[in-house]
């Protein structure tokens, strides 16, 4: 039988009646080209599903020997937060056994230019993209290209077509505001994580309405980035807001565990004073004093999962989101 025929860049630039060096410049972003010719090309792009092949454009595609984990984050967020830490071993863990290499792309929130230019450069077979924020156009790219792909998280977006494996977020902030009314607490506040992220916003979604069900106030929310000193930084002005605080869920370890110190040195005790609930149940909620009582966050089953499905996609199976269940781990903080 005949090989499947990709499409090249001859092709693009026939379709968008342009020459094959403009059209080059438009799939590797080139600033230099005028307005017409980029939208011409670009539309060319996505009408073909052209993808540059790093070694053979007009043959059928290799077999996959490499996938991006894409990463829209400062390289210090990336190296210092356990989230990301160990979602990254449990993907290389994954394909230890394969010959697909993991490459780690990152770049600064809201500037995903050059993670934009790696991913239409055909240096990869598939990406994996995490922790996505509102203004990154990733998806926009993974569309155009028709790379194969899939997010760990729900897009912020909504739905663009592209897989997803995510935990149920709303449903643990509805936990954890459930556990501390139980609890006895009545002056509960939250600590969100970054609101241009799903996450966050869910999280915070489902803390409102385990309050709501309770039949007490939501009012009481400052707003963090899932990094520690927006956790310090938030418990501060939720206490200079509301003194009588006894009750406080917050959107990941990392913030919390910084909250319970900031507490701590203010000579508030948790749990006698101020009740404290994390999200991730990651390593730190072990090792801070009190243990950390925490909704679970199966970031290795999340992983795996996604490794998964990316290899389906690259064998031209489809695949279907997928949201796993979490569940509140008692520890002495709640």
């Amino acid at each position: 039988m005949p090989a499947k025929r990709l499409p090249t860049l001859e092709d693009v630039a026939a379709r968008a009646g342009v020459s094959r060096a403009t059209a080059s410049r438009v799939v590797n972003m080139d600033p230099r080209v005028g307005s017409a010719a980029r939208e011409a090309v670009q539309t060319a792009v996505t009408e073909l599903g052209y993808r540059p092949n790093r070694n053979a454009r007009s043959l059928v595609r290799p077999e996959p020997d490499s996938i991006a984990v894409v990463v829209p984050e400062a390289e210090d967020r990336v190296f210092t937060d356990p989230f990301f830490a160990s979602l990254l071993a449990s993907i290389t863990q994954s394909l230890a056994d394969s010959p697909v290499q993991v490459l780690l792309a990152m770049g600064q929130p809201g500037n995903s230019l050059k993670i934009e230019r790696y991913l239409r450069g055909g240096y990869t077979d598939g990406a994996i993209v995490v922790s996505h924020h509102r203004d990154d156009h990733i998806w926009q790219v993974l569309t155009e290209t028709r790379l194969p792909a899939v997010y760990v998280g729900r897009p912020y977006v909504g739905d663009v077509g592209i897989p997803y494996v995510d935990v149920n977020n709303h449903a643990g902030g509805r936990l954890a505001a459930e556990h501390l009314v139980t609890a006895g607490r009545r002056c509960i506040g939250t600590i969100t994580g970054a609101m241009d992220m799903a996450a966050g916003e869910d999280r915070l979604a489902g803390w409102r309405q385990g309050l709501h069900e309770a039949g007490l106030p939501d009012d009481l929310v400052e707003h963090g980035d899932f990094s520690s000193e927006s956790g310090a930084q938030a418990v501060a002005r939720l206490l200079a807001r509301q003194p009588e605080l006894d009750g406080l869920f917050v959107a990941s370890d990392l913030m919390a565990v910084a909250a319970i110190h900031e507490l701590q040195g203010r000579g508030i005790r948790v749990p006698e004073d101020v009740a404290v609930v994390g999200f991730d149940d990651s390593q730190a909620a072990q090792l801070t004093r009190p243990p950390l009582t925490t909704l679970q966050n199966p970031v290795a089953q999340m992983a795996t999962t996604a490794v998964s499905m990316l290899m389906g996609l690259l064998e031209e199976q489809p695949a279907s989101s997928v949201v796993l269940e979490t569940e509140l781990v008692h520890r002495a903080s709640a």
